[in-house]
């Protein structure tokens, strides 16, 4: 079974997406900039006042749903995609009644009944969430004005399939977005295929620019802090580079 297809996983990022303050961290001295990771994603990250009337938006890597639902406030709409079921599942649920229990880990067999619910002021119906494989998108999807792929390109066992098919989604003039911590692991990603972090191609943002370079150009880099809660006590602070790309027309 997929690591992201269990239980722990799917409470972590249903926690990660949906998780209130007081929930994820409930530490005064703790980094509260890191909190809200995935709505971070489209306020900081999409450039809305460019986004047209009657919007398509795609987010590639959904996991379970919150940017998702972001990109709706701004586009007519979304598809979600994601290859875990599970997550998939979860998004739809929460598309179609708000809400979703679960049990997220709190110390050794201990859990806590948690709810997670979805962002208000959205019209939810404008996302369809679908499971599919974000080297193997479907031919029929047509294009797009935002593209978004968070925290997805360094999961991925070939990412220039990726990123190659990302130059046929978006619109000339329209955004890719992309956020990546670049945590290369030869369990998701064979090294022959890292974009980066090895001694002949030290920089991998050297080579995610040389792979877009020719169809977009950069518009934003920003650092931003993501924080994930694993149980009471032990967190993930990681630093994630987001970027935004112009397609050329």
């Amino acid at each position: 079974m997929s690591v992201y297809e269990t239980e722990p996983l799917l409470a972590q990022y249903l926690l990660l997406h949906y998780g209130s303050p007081a929930e994820i961290l409930p530490y005064a001295f703790g980094p509260q900039g890191a909190l809200d990771f995935p709505r971070r994603c489209v306020e900081d990250l999409v450039a809305r006042i460019d986004v047209p009337p009657g919007a398509r938006a795609l987010d590639v890597g959904c996991s379970v749903g919150r940017a998702s639902f972001e990109l709706a406030r701004v586009c007519e709409e979304v598809i979600g995609v994601d290859f875990s079921k599970s997550f998939i599942d979860a998004a739809i649920t929460l598309r179609d009644k708000a809400q979703l229990d679960y049990e997220r880990p709190h110390e050794g067999d201990i859990t806590l009944r948690t709810t997670a619910v979805a962002p208000d002021r959205v019209e939810r119906d404008r996302v369809d969430f679908r499971q599919g494989d974000a080297m193997n998108l479907p031919a029929d999807l047509g294009v797009f004005d935002v593209v978004m792929a968070c925290n997805l390109i360094c999961r991925l066992p070939d990412p220039m399939k990726f990123l190659d098919r990302a130059k046929q989604l978006v619109k000339p003039g329209g955004q890719l977005v992309i956020t990546t911590p670049f945590s290369w692991l030869e369990e998701y990603t064979p090294k022959e295929n890292w974009l980066g972090g090895l001694p002949d191609k030290s920089d991998s943002f050297l080579g995610l620019r040389s792979a877009l370079s020719g169809d977009f150009k950069l518009e934003l880099t920003q650092d931003m802090p993501m924080l994930i809660k694993e149980h009471a006590r032990k967190y993930q602070w990681t630093v994630v580079q987001g970027t935004r790309w112009r397609r050329k027309s």
